[in-house]
């Protein structure tokens, strides 16, 4: 056998047993997040709440109880969430939010949320109007201006 092919059998034994260990660290986190969204789900109530104000930012800025900090894994204590501040009855609390939802929570406004402990789930009423956020259209750079003119000088359809 020549020394290169011995070089790519070795190569490839080791891809194949990394990834049967990805395969099945993979099924294992995946069994792990199945469970949890079931407490999640089996603890959730609909809560009128407040929101007063709302962003990503780290679980020590946030202002969270300190046995949520202790709880969370020293590799997610660094990274952003999305966090609401609201007012809950005559409290006012930092709760995490689902990054599903956390663009359509409107702030300054008084909703209902399907909450399961500090975690929204769900934001399911408004009160009062419900206000549609116009998106701006996207301006043009002169590059896409150029391209959009000699295309339509050639006849060519335009770029979305």
């Amino acid at each position: 056998m020549r020394p290169w092919m011995i070089v790519l059998i070795t190569v490839a034994v080791v891809l194949i047993v990394a990834v049967v260990v990805l395969y099945f660290l993979g099924k294992k986190a995946q069994k792990k997040q199945a469970e949890q969204q079931e407490m999640l789900e089996a603890n959730k109530q609909t809560v009128s709440m407040l929101v007063i104000d709302k962003k990503r930012m780290k679980l020590r800025e946030a202002g969270l109880p300190q046995v949520v900090l202790d709880q969370t894994p020293k590799l997610m204590r660094g990274s952003k969430l999305p966090i609401i501040k609201a007012k809950v009855g005559p409290q006012i609390m930092s709760l995490i939010c689902d990054e599903k939802i956390f663009e359509s929570v409107p702030v300054k406004k008084e909703v209902k949320a399907v909450v399961s402990g500090i975690y929204v789930l769900g934001v399911k009423g408004l009160h009062g109007k419900k206000q549609a956020e116009a998106v701006p259209p996207k301006k043009k750079g002169r590059f896409r201006q150029a391209l959009e003119a000699a295309r339509e000088k050639a006849g060519a359809k335009p770029l979305k």
